[in-house]
């Protein structure tokens, strides 16, 4: 993937290119000269503050410098290195699996880039708040563009490359499509390992139920044989969801549980029960149920 920022020596030694600049000027000349700037800062050691105070005095002046110029490219080249931070952040709101961080962050420099490109400094926003957006959609296209809309294990993502080679290869040579047959035989798979490599492509892209053509009451035909929604299936969903957390619990916290909520007696009759006081059940009661609903909450 290609790199977009060059390093804090190239940009203050005035050598520094973005995409779209013009042929670079004098490299003694300096591309600020007549701006009153405090000296630069190493760019990606800056603090926030710094950055933010900085970045408003650059965008001030690359809205009066020519687009294409050695100048311009200066300025946005440092305004991309100063607003780095940015990128970063945005990058670690994701979980990446297969993804290299490396290229997600350049993926977010892209968007970096544009913002810096867009923003108007006299809009009075300012530009963290501006670019965020701007980087993290870019992001979030990159998955939608590169990533299975359902995951698979890896073994099938390469099965279904692997069959999407050999049936392009056979329908040069039959003219059709091939069969299972043929397609175990081109690629050394069982037939069974075909016909599951062929299902899981099927999660590669994924259609909305909404997408063909509706009826005349205006329902598509997939989401009338697919039913209503079933309003008990996220009950069903959270008792599934609970189960190992309540088996994880202390022998005394479970059976207070089951009396509370299987038995469905008082906190009185719970205190009596166990002996305690009704108070003290009702403390039980409460950290118990912080604890199942903070396991609910907790991502995977």
């Amino acid at each position: 993937m290609t790199t977009f920022v060059t390093s804090d020596r190239e940009s203050r030694s005035g050598t520094a290119t973005c995409p779209g600049a013009g042929p670079a000027a004098d490299p003694g000349a300096d591309p600020l000269a007549g701006l009153d700037l405090p000296p630069l800062p190493e760019l990606r050691e800056a603090s926030t503050a710094d950055a933010r105070a900085l970045s408003r005095v650059l965008f001030a002046r690359l809205a009066e410098l020519e687009e294409g110029t050695h100048a311009y490219s200066y300025v946005r080249n440092t305004l991309v290195e100063l607003n780095l931070a940015l990128v970063r952040y945005a990058v670690g709101r994701f979980r990446l699996r297969s993804e290299s961080r490396e290229d997600v962050v350049q993926v977010g420099t892209v968007g970096l880039i544009k913002a810096i490109n867009r923003y108007d400094l006299g809009e009075g926003t300012e530009f963290p708040t501006f670019a965020l957006p701007t980087i993290v959609g870019e992001i979030k296209r990159h998955f939608r563009d590169t990533s299975w809309a359902v995951r698979v294990p890896r073994r099938m993502q390469e099965r279904r490359l692997t069959l999407a080679k050999a049936s392009a290869r056979l329908e040069q040579t039959l003219g059709r499509g091939p069969s299972v047959t043929e397609l175990a035989e081109q690629t050394g798979l069982d037939e069974d390992e075909v016909v599951e490599g062929l299902v899981a492509a099927n999660a590669y892209k994924t259609s909305s139920l909404d997408y063909h053509a509706a009826d005349e009451e205006g329902e598509s035909f997939l989401a009338r044989r697919t039913g209503a929604p079933d309003p008990d299936l996220e009950k069903v969903e959270n008792l599934v969801s609970l189960k190992p957390l309540v088996e994880a619990l202390p022998e005394r916290d479970r059976k207070v549980l089951d009396l509370r909520f299987g038995a469905e007696m008082t906190q009185s009759e719970i205190g009596a029960e166990l002996g305690i006081s009704q108070m003290h059940v009702s403390r039980l009661l409460s950290s118990i149920l912080r604890r199942l609903r903070d396991g609910l909450t907790e991502p995977a």
